[in-house]
């Protein structure tokens, strides 16, 4: 009995957005197999894929239930996962100056890219994603952002493709800068760890410049990634007070949250075992693939079209931004 009323139903959709999901791995692997470097992620991959399957198959009746529970249940799961891939511990190798700075620039990007959204035309939900995206640590922010605040699929679609793409460019365009502007591998990483998007675009980035410029990108980028935590619960606890009934903190901070700081603080205090780190790595990796996948099979196109040209415009503007206080970080510290 539980399993028609419960599971059945679920079963269709998630076979679909399983499918959807392992070509999208298929298709990053292919381009790590050309091209020596996978730019696009499997996740970008995902959301097109869903998308174009939706857009020319449609989706019949059948396939709801399991599409609306990969992008709601499973990526609330994922989130949890992957509070497990982050340690506090980075902190401990950074000065207190540069932890300041890199608090700081999260913070003041937040602020300027929402409001540059805001500006743009950019709903609330949608400014707010390209913001943490562009602030944090791209398409994982946008993904751990999304439930928090509600956003709709459209808006999470949108914001990942387009931010995706100006992040993988500007991959490109980073290592001309240390010649541009005489800087040395430390400052290079510094910068490359506060503007870039991921981390493996951080490694991307820096590599031409040597091996001290990844470590610093690295370390900047691990401790920008650290401030996921903090902002997705501030988020929760401002959508929650936005009802007009009182609620008590544990109903407005969603449980997906709670779990993923608990997680952070296991991995920060050696509660989790080292042999179980790297399954639940790959396992929250692949169930945001998978919700992912669902979000493209839910998404209009008509809808991600029509606010396209803002959201290139939204997050252009908002790492030129970053881009900006990366550099008066290097003018204050070095």
């Amino acid at each position: 009995m539980f399993f028609n009323v419960h599971i059945k139903p679920v079963l269709p959709g998630l076979f679909l957005t399983t499918a959807v999901a392992l070509v999208a791995k298929l298709a990053e692997q292919a381009e790590r197999t050309l091209f020596g470097h996978g730019w696009i992620e499997s996740l970008v991959f995902a959301i097109l894929l869903g998308v174009v399957v939706r857009s020319v198959f449609g989706l019949s009746k059948p396939f709801h239930h399991g599409v609306r529970f990969c992008a709601k249940t499973v990526l609330e799961i994922a989130i949890v996962l992957l509070g497990a891939s982050i340690s506090a511990q980075a902190l401990g190798q950074a000065g207190f100056g540069l932890i300041a700075a890199i608090i700081l620039v999260v913070c003041a990007s937040l602020f300027l890219s929402f409001h540059i959204g805001q500006a743009l035309g950019l709903s609330r939900h949608l400014s707010m994603l390209v913001a943490c995206g562009n602030s944090i640590c791209g398409n994982s922010a946008i993904a751990a952002t999304a439930p928090v605040i509600s956003a709709k699929s459209d808006d999470v679609a949108a914001s990942i493709a387009f931010t995706a793409v100006l992040g993988v460019l500007f991959v490109f365009v980073l290592p001309l800068l240390p010649a541009a502007l005489g800087l040395s591998p430390s400052q290079y990483g510094i910068f490359a760890g506060l503007t870039v998007y991921a981390v493996p675009q951080v490694l991307a980035a820096t590599a031409p410049a040597g091996a001290l410029a990844v470590q610093v990108g690295t370390l900047v980028k691990l401790i920008r990634v650290l401030m996921l935590g903090p902002v997705i619960f501030t988020l929760a606890l401002m959508n929650g007070r936005k009802s007009d009934v009182r609620l008590p903190i544990m109903q407005m901070v969603p449980w997906f949250i709670i779990g993923f700081v608990a997680m952070m603080a296991a991995r920060s205090f050696d509660f989790l075992p080292d042999l179980a780190l790297e399954p639940m790595r790959i396992t929250s990796s692949f169930l945001t693939i998978l919700a992912m996948a669902a979000l493209g099979l839910s998404v209009d196109i008509r809808s991600v079209m029509h606010v396209g040209g803002r959201v290139i415009g939204a997050a252009l503007l908002s790492l030129t931004v970053l881009c900006g206080l990366g550099l008066l970080v290097l003018v204050i510290l070095t």
